[in-house]
């Protein structure tokens, strides 16, 4: 397991329990909602960091502790 591998892996997590998040208040909990909400806004504020300023907070935490990728050598 290496940085990358593991921060795409917690994105899929996170999206998965967003959109359960969603589901939840679309049957009517405005608080699930609400959550969903900030929780999928915060995501795409962190996407657009790392696309404008080739910075992942999480991607640089994953790194320290699971080391970087060697694409190349596989």
């Amino acid at each position: 397991m290496c940085g990358d591998k593991a921060q795409r892996i917690l994105m899929a997590i996170v999206l998965g329990f967003i959109m359960y998040l969603f589901a939840m208040g679309a049957q009517g909990n405005a608080t699930m909602f609400k959550i969903a909400v900030v929780l999928q806004t915060f995501v795409i504020i962190m996407l657009l960091i790392f696309a404008f300023t080739n910075f992942c907070p999480s991607l640089w935490f994953f790194n320290k502790i699971f080391g970087k990728c060697k694409w190349d050598e596989e």
